[in-house]
């Protein structure tokens, strides 16, 4: 079985949220369970230089002369441990800045000729496959800038191939204007309220949605709180009806790569394992003079590596700074975002400089030792469709504190009385959006964290909880073949 993966992202490659994860790490699992997966991207300039920097050389397998009025080809690799292809294509993605949005924090204008590209030269690959012979049986399309396969792949029905879509963010859907769909080639009889036409725009996520063979979303709690007006934005009646002719949305919790997130191994961190917890002090202790903080042994460090955005409910954590220090508590926070939440916990860390310490920006090795050194990592998001951060606190013993949503909600065992008379708790759910409710949650903490025994073992219990993606991997293998009348 041969399944194109499209992305706009993939780490190691290029990375500005889960997706670059996801993407990085399920081809993998998928290979392990016999499947043939390429991960086709753009070349943006961070591609192109990672591209130049591999011990194989890059093979051209297709070129295109006019992808909306710009020149591209396909470069094949091996690197990072998956089959990448890379569309080369400068006009669209050879500049300076962020891969969405300028400098000025706008989206780049052309956004939707650039991933219109990308679409197309998947379409290609399915119609024609590549020049070392290659061809997909399936293609499995990542959000909204892979929204217009379905449409394209219409135009080829010789060259019809399932395609299957995953919502990693339903918040992001591409909408363009109207204007946009004559010089993209969309085929105006979709320009309606049941086809890709949204409020009088296109939408690359409606497009998607509509036409695609299957749709998934990253979690199973995700996948039921898109069936509601206050999670769908504005897409639910497109779910539902897709429900309807008996293709419902199906929510697959995500994992992580538990090869790059161990930390027994883990070249940013001092190792550990759930054998060693003592060891992990060293990493508490690094921590904290990494940061210049003075730590009260009695009471837990807090770690945060985030957006700094109203989703992720970071301001119920800043509202609650003076009751979390004057319990003795810490913090370090990784992250950027908001301009008024970097400026707050600027100040919060001013007010408190031996208890709060903050990063603005991102940094990957940092990222590692907060989740190695913090006692507990918060993700008191609003809504988060999988999160991935919780994962990866668990894989280091730190006790994730989530809000009760999405991939969070189903990830995370509550310390609740019978979880932990069962010993099976591994972090700490609260009612999301309510500052009640996280001002509980840490008063849970705290008193928990007073009990080293228990602690500990839901440490143990943490670090031992399945977060690899052999689970998923195998019901996306299922569902491809389903989808391809196999197995």
């Amino acid at each position: 079985m041969k399944v194109l993966f499209v992305a706009s992202e993939c780490a190691p490659l290029v990375k500005t949220g889960g997706l670059a994860d996801v993407v990085g790490a399920l081809p993998k699992a998928l290979t392990a369970a016999g499947t043939n997966v390429r991960v086709l991207l753009p070349g943006y300039r961070e591609v192109m230089a990672w591209l130049s920097i591999q011990a194989e050389e890059p093979v051209e397998v297709a070129t295109f002369g006019d992808l909306f009025g710009e020149a591209g080809r396909v470069l094949a690799v091996r690197g990072a441990g998956l089959d990448i292809l890379v569309l080369d294509a400068p006009g669209h993605f050879d500049r300076e800045g962020p891969i969405y949005v300028g400098f000025d924090g706008a989206d780049w204008p052309d956004n939707p000729f650039r991933f219109g590209a990308l679409a197309r030269v998947a379409v290609e690959i399915a119609a024609n496959g590549l020049s070392d012979n290659w061809a997909p049986d399936l293609i499995h399309a990542h959000d909204w800038q892979t929204g217009l396969i379905p449409i394209y792949l219409e135009e080829r029905a010789a060259a019809r191939v399932p395609v299957v879509f995953t919502i990693h963010n339903i918040s992001y859907q591409g909408r363009f204007s109207a204007g946009s769909r004559r010089r993209l080639g969309l085929p105006e009889a979709g320009f309606t309220s049941e086809g890709y036409e949204f409020y009088g725009q296109i939408n690359f996520m409606k497009a998607a949605l509509v036409g695609a063979d299957a749709v998934t979303t990253v979690s199973p709690t995700y996948a039921r709180e898109l069936e509601s007006p206050a999670f769908g934005n504005g897409l639910e009646g497109v779910l539902a009806a897709r429900a309807a002719h008996g293709t419902p949305l199906t929510g697959i919790l995500n994992g992580i790569d538990e090869e790059v997130w161990d930390p027994a191994v883990d070249p940013a961190v001092a190792p550990f394992d759930v054998k060693h917890l003592s060891a992990r002090d060293r990493g508490r202790q690094g921590l904290a003079a990494e940061f210049g903080l003075k730590l009260d042994r009695a009471a837990p460090l807090f770690g945060v590596v985030s957006r700094l955005t109203e989703q992720k409910g970071l301001d119920l954590l800043l509202a609650d700074v003076p009751r979390l220090v004057s319990a003795g508590g810490g913090l370090v926070l990784l992250g950027s975002g908001d301009a008024a939440l970097e400026a707050a916990f600027r100040e919060a860390t001013a007010r408190y400089p031996d208890r709060i310490g903050i990063r603005i920006g991102y940094d990957e090795d940092l990222a590692h030792r907060i989740y190695a050194g913090a006692d507990v990592i918060a993700v008191p998001s609003r809504f988060e469709p999988c999160g991935l951060t919780q994962m990866y606190a668990m894989r280091y013993g730190a006790l994730p504190l989530v809000a009760r949503t999405g991939g969070l909600a189903d990830s995370v065992i509550d310390a609740n009385d019978a979880a932990l008379r069962a010993e099976v708790a591994t972090g700490f759910q609260i009612e999301p959006g309510s500052q009640a409710a996280f001002s509980d949650g840490l008063e849970r903490v705290f008193a928990l964290y007073r009990d080293r025994r228990a602690w500990r073992g839901m440490q143990r219990n943490a670090m031992r909880h399945p977060v690899g993606w052999d689970k998923a991997a195998g019901a996306y293998v299922e569902l491809y073949s389903g989808l391809l009348g196999v197995g």
